[in-house]
């Protein structure tokens, strides 16, 4: 990969100059202007109130009319693809959106070649989880102590040089003081790592005591930024050479935001992103590194528009959702007994009397025994099926994770696999939601999630979810009655239940139109993809995903991130987006660059105004609130934009800052 020198420190100089001002006042508008579920003042002409306008061809067979051609395909690249790349709406208008959309449910139909050899630079994607913990191994104890004494003594010597250097320059200096550094922003602050509470990566997964705790990193809070302050630099740790197993998660991060700009099949990606969220897993919890390869590669993306249940099930033998729920280790507290009384018959069987008799199970010093764990049955149904209101009871919670005993992990450090063990089962009967399940073994757990697979509640969940993500926060009952039957009578078809969604007039309403806040992970992706961004190495733009507060794969709680725009919409956040913004299309990013100059014209660099009604039009198809507007012409004359002195006759307009403010305004921030 190609990365552009001189740039590592860049970034950071944005938030402590004059354009961090420029910031600050555009996200207070930001803040004052953004609400919630509320359509945005459009600039563009509206059709006659007594005149029924005629359907554009490119809208054919879609319940549109409260949109125009250009609104409906700005708004379908918007919610089922991470946003337009420069001449996606033309390309969409002259195939016509219903084409468009049929292609992306059916995303096997669409090539998407070139992908895949951006992703040839990343080869751990391939890899087994057996094989990642071989060539990425964990630092043994000794070697880490050792890089420490080693770490420590050079610091010594460092210092000591430093020392001699500083008496040599104050004697030089002599009375002469020396300048102040400037005080480091707010957003340089150290970041706190996401860890468990004890400190044990591998302790059981934390539950949801606090729901207030979720998306701690969008508040400034408890974020974990591996890049720490400059996104621009990237540890040694994590580098394209490296063997450290924290390069496994940042290649699966980095083709995370890959697929997201340059898949065609876009829909894919977003549905990936919406089911991992759902069915979350924490990187950061002990082996899980090492899994989470192939839970994204072989449980989420074969199912992200197929059979739920098929998805679920998936899940529920992945070596990643074992381990970070503790299922692994559950097991019927009476199996330990059960196997000590087999093998006391089996010692007795072969005693002739002779030595020392075998000694019996209720004589023998008892060990630490493994238990129950109610994790997963929990989360299962609160989570992942049923919903907090779909009516189960603590005793239900202790009866699934009765029939999901035995599934565990074969040597969870040497080859993880799947495994049911019959010995640590529960043989006995269990009542789930007032069924009987006894099917015996393995099918026990099955039995359970088929029937909470066909229970009403979990349609209803399931259908709300995926209708908050692409409709409103706050979608129409009606709505989701329909897509709730929908996924009944499909047997949880996924790609059914988007059709009914997809071709609603509720998802196409003006209320619908920008009534969604983008999430860091949604602005970092659309913004590339609307700038025209050629990445070489997107690790600085997982970076900044972090930075804004939503780091990928580091969600701590089961919970996953939030979906509503009140987690995302708050000062200090919507002033990282906009930072990100100056620096991606000022191409202070390293290993991104953007021609900010083809997009907005080459014309449009002597005069400040012209460059921003040109940015407006391509970054908001012209539409634009009148608070935005006021804000963004007060700083046409700011020297941050136009790069000369008050008496030089000629004005050279920096088009990057005039696209990152358009780009860091409320409108972009919407969906």
């Amino acid at each position: 990969m190609s990365v552009r020198p001189g740039l590592a420190s860049q970034t950071t100089s944005i938030l402590t100059t004059p354009r961090s001002f420029l910031a600050a006042i555009l996200s207070v508008a930001c803040v004052f202007s953004i609400g919630i579920d509320v359509p945005l003042f459009a600039a563009l002409p509206v059709a006659a109130k007594d005149k029924k306008p005629k359907q554009d061809p490119a809208l054919k067979n879609l319940p549109i009319t409260e949109l125009s051609a250009d609104e409906a395909i700005l708004h379908a690249l918007n919610r089922l693809a991470y946003g337009p790349r420069p001449g996606d709406v033309e390309r969409v208008r002259q195939m016509g959106l219903a084409k468009w959309i049929d292609q992306q449910l059916n995303p096997n139909s669409i090539d998407d070649k070139a992908l895949e050899a951006r992703l040839e630079d990343y080869p751990t994607l391939k890899m087994s989880s057996a094989k990642l913990i071989e060539e990425y191994p964990l630092p043994k104890q000794a070697e880490k102590e050792a890089a420490k004494r080693a770490q420590a003594q050079l610091e010594q010597q460092q210092q000591r040089r430093s020392d001699v250097a500083a008496a040599i320059v104050s004697k030089d200096m002599q009375a002469t003081p020396a300048p102040t550094e400037a005080a480091a922003t707010d957003i340089n602050q150290t970041p706190v790592a996401v860890q468990s509470k004890d400190g044990d990566a591998n302790a059981p997964a934390p539950m949801k005591d606090n729901p207030a705790q979720e998306n701690l990193g969008a508040q400034g809070k408890g974020k974990r930024d591996v890049l720490g302050s400059d996104p621009n630099n990237v540890p040694r740790a994590i580098g394209e050479d490296s063997k450290r197993p924290q390069r496994v998660v940042a290649e699966l991060a980095m083709a995370k935001v890959t697929r997201a700009t340059y898949s065609e099949r876009q829909l894919q990606q977003v549905m990936d992103d919406f089911w991992f969220n759902h069915l979350n897993v924490f990187a950061g919890k002990g082996e899980d590194r090492y899994y989470l390869t192939a839970y994204e590669r072989d449980v989420i993306q074969p199912h992200t528009l197929g059979k739920f249940k098929d998805l679920l099930t998936a899940s529920a033998k992945s070596p990643a959702m074992l381990f970070y729920l503790d299922n692994f280790l559950s097991a019927d507290p009476r199996a330990a007994q059960r196997e000590a009384q087999e093998r006391y018959a089996r010692q007795m069987a072969r005693y002739r009397g002779w030595g020392t008799p075998p000694v019996p199970p209720s004589a023998q010093k008892k060990n630490n025994d493994r238990g129950l764990n109610e994790n997963y049955g929990r989360e299962l149904m609160e989570l992942h099926t049923l919903g907090v209101d779909g009516g189960y009871t603590q005793k239900d919670v202790t009866e699934v994770a009765r029939c999901f005993t035995g599934w565990t992990i074969e040597k969870p450090r040497q080859n993880p696999e799947f495994k049911f063990d019959d010995r640590l089962h529960d043989p006995d009967p269990k009542y789930v939601l007032g069924k009987k399940i006894h099917a015996g073994g393995m099918k026990d757990g099955e039995e359970v999630i088929d029937l909470l697979v066909h229970d009403p509640s979990t349609a209803r969940f399931i259908s709300t979810k995926l209708a908050r993500r692409f409709v409103s926060d706050n979608p129409p009952p009606a709505l989701i009655d329909r897509m709730a039957k929908t996924f009944s009578e499909s047997d949880g078809d996924i790609k059914t239940v988007m059709h009914t969604m997809i071709y609603s007039p509720e998802f196409w309403s003006r209320e619908t139109y920008r009534a969604k806040i983008k999430t860091p992970f949604e602005l970092v992706v659309s913004a590339t993809r609307a700038l025209g961004t050629d990445v070489d190495m997107p690790q600085p733009l997982v970076g900044w995903v972090g930075r804004i507060g939503e780091p990928i794969y580091q969600c701590q709680p089961p919970t996953g991130y939030a979906d509503k725009a009140d987690t995302w919409v708050n000062t200090g956040a919507l002033l990282n987006r906009l930072n990100f913004s100056l620096a991606l299309a000022g191409n202070k990013m390293r290993g991104s660059r953007t021609d900010v100059a083809a997009l907005l014209g080459v014309e449009t660099s002597g005069d400040a105004k012209a460059a921003l009604e040109r940015a407006v039009h391509v970054f908001l198809g012209g539409q634009v609130g009148p608070t935005t507007v006021e804000t963004l012409e007060k700083q046409l004359d700011s020297p941050q934009v136009v790069q000369a002195k008050l008496d030089d006759p000629v004005k050279q307009v920096d088009l990057g800052v005039v696209a990152g403010l358009v780009l860091g305004a409320p409108e972009f921030q919407r969906r």
